[in-house]
């Protein structure tokens, strides 16, 4: 068996090199770079042609479906890096298991941050049902810091700083156990 593994990476290798040349093909028929009615052109839509339009098809029919796989795809593999995590922090004990659940509450906190900062943009804010719980998990920080930093030309420098007490206490906290 050891034989067959670089036969089909080479394989597969091919075929992504075949997919490549066939796409570019295709889109050079598209782009009106090559005349669609030319020899050329009829021959990269008679090589193309086949392949693709199956293709975009069954993306067309399926609505989203692919745009769906690949969000389920990234999100399979960010909560398998995840349970990698855990299972790295349980092996090395207690301080592993300290700094991991050290380590998530700081980007859960900086994410709400962001979604914080990324809603304002867009006119939600706390009262937006979907924007609450990232007011609930910062305005504990935010708020004290709004009163001591006034705005500054318009823009409001509390969440900034709020990341940096964040960052510092991360630090702090990871330093703490030896």
């Amino acid at each position: 068996m050891p034989g067959t593994l670089p036969v089909l990476r080479y394989a597969v290798v091919a075929l992504v090199a075949l997919a490549i040349v066939v796409a570019t093909l295709s889109w050079l028929v598209r782009q009106q770079i090559v005349s669609p009615f030319g020899g050329l052109g009829r021959f990269c839509r008679a090589v193309s042609d086949p392949f693709i339009k199956p293709i975009e098809r069954r993306l067309v029919r399926g609505g989203g479906t692919a745009v769906v796989g690949l969000i389920m795809l990234a999100l399979t593999r960010w909560v398998a890096g995840r349970m990698h995590d855990v299972e790295w922090a349980a092996r090395g004990g207690p301080r592993r298991v300290y700094g991991l659940i050290v380590v998530w509450g700081y980007y859960l906190l900086v994410g709400a941050l962001i979604v914080r900062i990324v809603a304002s943009w867009f006119g939600m804010f706390q009262y937006n049902r979907w924007i609450r719980p990232a007011y609930l998990l910062t305005d504990w920080l935010v708020r004290p810091l709004r009163r001591i930093l006034p705005p500054f030309s318009g823009w409001d420098w509390s969440p900034l700083a709020a990341w940096l007490v964040l960052w510092v206490a991360k630090l702090a906290l990871l330093k703490i156990v030896p």
